[in-house]
């Protein structure tokens, strides 16, 4: 009621000095067009007077200039007229004038002296008047004056009137904003107010009642928001406190954003944590005038979220959206999530020379194809090394430059991007721990030979105290290639390097992703065959069965060679051919690369080539979609399909088959999954394949869409209780609690630079 008052009384307030304002100037305007007017119409009845009382002056006429005068005392406002001689007497005056002008005004000698005609204001008797005088000349000199009095009460009437409709205006102003005021406040502002306040009283005291539709007002606009991330961090809490205790109820050990949080406190305690990696975990890209925040999909960020949620610690990488530098402060770096602001983010700027040399040339065209051993010739070019050192060191000096200050660091590097950043980071800061993950795979030391810097690049990562692969045969490989490249110690035993006395374990751990179960309150699932049907009519497509696809157009993902195991299927099985068929959801990458974009080529001539054989009517075997599509979107055909395909030639993990297994809450859905994936090492209930034989795959199809209904549920449930225990949040604890063990080998040098470790 307090504010509501307060409100009223600021808006009456504002109104009425805005109203008197308006006012002020409205009665100045009409009080001097009025005035304007009056001595307008003096001047002219005063010139048409003396053509004729000039004559009668001199030739001193009185009897003739005082009918003159009487004739024209009676006009409309015009109290009357009157005629001075050269010494200011009167000579004539209208009757009934002489009784109120007792005494000579002062402008009429003035007049007379001046020869310039004036106005006065004079007060005769209660009356208002106004005289205007002008001088009377005869043959070069002024014989006397003319004056015009006319009554100008009726100015000072007209400006109170203004003054009264004013007042009038303000009070019935007022009593509106009173009554419009107090309705808003009580329709628009207390009343959703008081049911947020009775959502939240109902939300604390354990109920979960629908959130109130607060009006979408700029008001109302960061309530609402801070109210959605307060229901969503308590509902998160309290299932979280619920499934940790069902959980020891059940003496069961899995992993959850709120244990991984507890998790990371525990292991890092007061040690700051630094990630570094290509991809930001949250970008801006200009939409139209408006700037918009994007956090691009991976894993990577879904498994590194939870713990920089739970240190506050500081992530470096690349500023790769146009609107990137438009948020950041003068350092830099700014606050994210921007919903809930957690920790902070550090661009690095890159020209497109560095991102040519750096990413796309000696990342993308040199590393990529060598570590996946997918029959692609790799590219080394001197010039591109030369941008991926420098790269490497400057991200090396913007994460030192983070951690100035700070004892005992703690820094995550991801993948092959930054192999000789761990070096760089260990040399100038001996006392941080530092791990590096190679989330691709690493191949026999005879391949990795190849390159022309193996041993810039191994000696970088040793510069790790731990370095994580997915699966066992990639540390193997790699401890293979340091006793092939390198001068140091392998002690096989706890898998480890002594490299110059400095000690680097190598660790398997496989990535994961988050497997959530939905909610009770959320109702039951749409059925996959009515979303399957809505899928189909979406394509343009008639069909029964559906299998589905989800890649980057990468030649390391098998998809030609996947095509082709669907048309050897539809070859051997033609009563498929009208019912089945697949949809490749391959999002276009790195095209302005040859390899790439020849592979595009290839992809959609494949497609086109399959489907002119086999199409019929309304159907067709091979949907081809090009473009990116949002987790939502492909989380509908992963629980609309009967069978996934996930066909890599080389992987590291392949994290898209665990997303299939993840989306099936129906426990329903095969997985066709490549025998080279890292993935197929856990997910042992998948229909495991050589990818490159065409009979097998064709087999597969058959065998996954005539499974009985019973096994394929045994086998989903079987792959679920696997994702759904070994998850992203065990991923991440795993990789913390290794590295938390390291023990730094020296103290904190504040001062000690990138220049002075190099040097």
């Amino acid at each position: 009621m307090r504010i509501t008052l307060r409100l009223i009384l600021v808006l009456i307030v504002g109104i009425t000095v805005v109203s008197l304002l308006f006012a002020y100037f409205q009665v100045a305007a009409i009080r001097g067009a009025l005035r304007n007017d009056l001595d307008r119409r003096a001047s002219l009845l005063a010139e048409s007077l003396e053509e004729a009382v000039v004559p009668l002056l001199v030739s001193d006429q009185r009897d003739e200039l005082q009918r003159l005068v009487e004739r024209f005392g009676n006009r409309e406002h015009l109290a009357g007229v009157v005629v001075y001689d050269r010494d200011g007497n009167v000579l004539a005056i209208t009757a009934g004038l002489g009784a109120q002008l007792k005494t000579r005004p002062a402008v009429i000698p003035q007049v007379i002296s001046g020869g310039l005609d004036r106005g006065q204001n004079l007060q005769l008797g209660n009356s208002d008047m106004y005289l205007y005088a002008l001088p009377l000349h005869h043959e070069g000199g002024v014989v006397g004056a003319l004056a015009i009095i006319h009554e100008s009460g009726y100015i000072n009437a007209q400006v109170s009137g203004v003054w009264r409709e004013t007042l009038l205006r303000v009070a019935v102003m007022a009593l509106v904003v009173v009554l419009a005021t107090g309705l808003i406040v009580r329709w628009s502002i207390e009343g959703p107010i008081a049911k947020t306040v009775q959502w939240m009283r109902e939300l604390r005291g354990g109920q979960a009642p629908a959130r109130p539709a607060l009006p979408d007002l700029d008001l109302f606009k960061p309530l609402a928001s801070e109210v959605a991330q307060f229901a969503k961090s308590l509902e998160t809490a309290r299932a979280a406190a619920e499934e940790e205790a069902s959980l020891r109820e059940a003496a069961n050990s899995l992993w959850t954003p709120e244990r991984l949080r507890f998790h990371v406190r525990s292991k890092l305690q007061e040690s700051p944590l630094f990630v570094v990696s290509n991809r930001e975990p949250c970008m801006h890209v200009r939409q139209g005038k408006a700037v918009e925040a994007i956090v691009p999909a991976g894993g990577l960020i879904a498994a590194l979220g939870p713990i920089m949620h739970a240190c506050d610690g500081t992530w470096v990488a690349h500023g790769a959206g146009d609107a990137d530098r438009e948020v950041v402060d003068e350092h830099d770096r700014l606050r994210v999530p921007p919903e809930d602001p957690h920790y902070s983010l550090r661009r690095v700027w890159l020209s497109k020379e560095e991102e040519e040399g750096y990413y796309f040339g000696f990342a993308n065209e040199g590393l990529w194809p060598l570590c996946h051993i997918a029959h692609t010739r790799p590219t080394f070019r001197a010039t591109d090394w030369e941008q991926y050192r420098a790269v490497n060191r400057r991200f090396g000096e913007a994460v030192l430059a983070e951690m100035e200050g700070t004892e005992h660091p703690t820094v995550l590097i991801q993948d092959y991007h930054f192999t000789l950043l761990p070096r760089i980071v260990k040399e100038a800061r001996p006392d941080a721990r530092v791990a590096i993950f190679w989330h691709i795979p690493w191949p026999n030391p005879q391949v990795f030979g190849i390159c022309p810097w193996q041993r810039e690049l191994v000696d970088g990562l040793l510069g790790a105290d731990l370095v994580g692969f997915h699966i066992q045969a990639h540390c193997n490989h790699f401890l293979e290639t340091v006793d092939q490249a390198l001068e140091c110690r392998i002690e096989w035993d706890r898998f480890a390097v002594n490299r110059r006395g400095h000690f680097t374990l190598v660790r398997p751990f496989p990535a994961s992703v988050d497997l959530v179960e939905p909610a009770p309150e959320a109702g039951p699932q749409e059925s996959p065959y009515l979303d399957r049907a809505a899928l189909f009519k979406e394509l343009g497509v008639e069909a029964v069965f559906l299998g589905v696809g989800v890649d980057r157009v990468d030649y390391t993902k098998g998809i030609p060679e996947r095509f082709r195991g669907l048309e050897r299927f539809l070859e051997k099985y033609p009563a498929y051919q009208g019912q089945f068929t697949f949809v490749e959801i391959g999002a276009p990458s790195r095209t302005h690369i040859k390899r790439y974009h020849d592979l595009l080529a290839e992809v959609e001539s494949e497609a086109e080539r399959i489907n002119w054989r086999f199409q019929a009517g309304r159907w067709k075997p091979i949907v081809l979609l090009k473009r990116h599509h949002t987790h939502r979107e492909i989380e509908r055909y992963f629980r609309a399909a009967d069978l996934c395909m996930v066909t890599s030639l080389h992987d590291g993990m392949n994290l898209v088959a665990k997303e299939f297994v993840a989306s099936r809450h129906d426990g329903q859905g095969a997985l066709i999954l490549s025998r080279f994936t890292g993935a197929c090492r856990e997910l042992r209930d998948a229909l495991v394949v050589n990818p490159y034989d065409t009979e097998q795959l064709a087999e597969a199809i058959r065998f996954s869409l005539e499974m009985d209904p019973e096994e394929r549920k045994a086998r989903m449930e079987r792959m679920r209780k696997t994702v759904k225990e070994r998850n992203v949040y065990r991923w991440a604890a795993n990789l913390i609690a290794e590295l938390s063990e390291v023990r730094p080998e020296k103290s904190y040098a504040p001062g000690r630079t990138l220049k002075s470790a190099a040097s």
